[in-house]
């Protein structure tokens, strides 16, 4: 049985032609756009739990002394899969970001040239592995060029996923309701499967149950009231034993009037 390699996210899966005494090891290499280092509990979170994958690195390796090759996604990838520079890979920016011959923002210097996709002719993790006898395996984002430049043409046998979009765009796409990189101001609680989300600009709330609606499309606040009264509750109390600072109410605009049914009296008024 070959040796697996599994990227997820990337994940990379590896495996080997030998017996099991002199057979390489599995990989299965982990890679998440926008993780801060110290947001996983065997990084040293307090705040954060994440038991799985806490369990997988000690059961594994960790990186202690490794650093992003840029501050985007497109060129970190790259710089993962080739062990490139982004300035050697050509890939400097996310693909699709403006270049220079199409760059508008009123700025001293132009951003440096970016290709739109991985070259063919660059070994990748995956191709080298593979000549190795490993058998590769990819699923999740990755946003390195469009069709014939997907992960099934730079060394993954199979690829799940993988496209030239930096996510799943467009139409019902996952957690549409949130907007880009965050959406509008809210503050949110959970107890086992219900999530209870609270938006700052119209107090409008939200309840899901995450069990049978993951991707958080059937809001339950109107069929569930005491639940959601209970979970502002909590909510607000640890809000409040944190002191929690909240955004600033303008008065050039107004809350929308088919907004108002589904919220809560702003209670922060009353509370001392």
């Amino acid at each position: 049985m070959k040796p697996l390699l599994l990227i997820l996210g990337f994940c990379l899966l590896l495996g080997g032609n030998a017996s099991s005494a002199e057979r390489p090891p599995n990989i299965v290499l982990l890679f998440a756009d926008d993780l801060g280092w110290s947001a996983l509990g065997c990084y040293g979170s307090k705040f954060y739990e994440t038991p799985n994958l806490d369990r997988l690195a000690e059961q594994g390796a960790r990186f202690t002394g490794a650093y992003a090759a840029c501050q985007v996604c497109s060129p970190t990838r790259a710089s993962l899969m080739t062990g490139q520079w982004p300035q050697r890979s050509g890939i400097t920016d996310y693909i699709g970001a403006p270049a220079p011959d199409r760059w508008s923002r009123n700025t001293t210097l132009l951003p440096a040239p970016n290709a739109d996709r991985l070259d063919h002719a660059v070994p990748t993790l995956a191709s080298t592995l593979r000549d190795g006898g490993y058998t590769t395996f990819f699923a999740g984002k990755w946003h390195l060029g469009p069709e014939g430049w997907w992960p099934e043409n730079h060394g993954f046998d199979v690829n799940k996923g993988g496209h030239d979009r930096g996510g799943p765009c467009g139409g019902d796409k996952y957690f549409s309701h949130y907007g880009n990189q965050g959406g509008a101001p809210s503050a949110a609680v959970r107890r086992d499967q219900w999530k209870l989300i609270e938006w700052m600009e119209d107090r409008r709330l939200e309840l899901y149950d995450l069990s049978a609606d993951l991707g958080e499309t059937n809001n339950l606040y109107r069929d569930r009231p005491e639940l959601a009264d209970e979970l502002y509750a909590e909510l607000r109390a640890w809000q409040k034993s944190v002191g929690a600072q909240f955004p600033t109410p303008t008065t050039r605009t107004t809350i929308r009037p088919e907004t108002t049914a589904a919220t809560r009296p702003d209670r922060r008024r009353s509370e001392k």
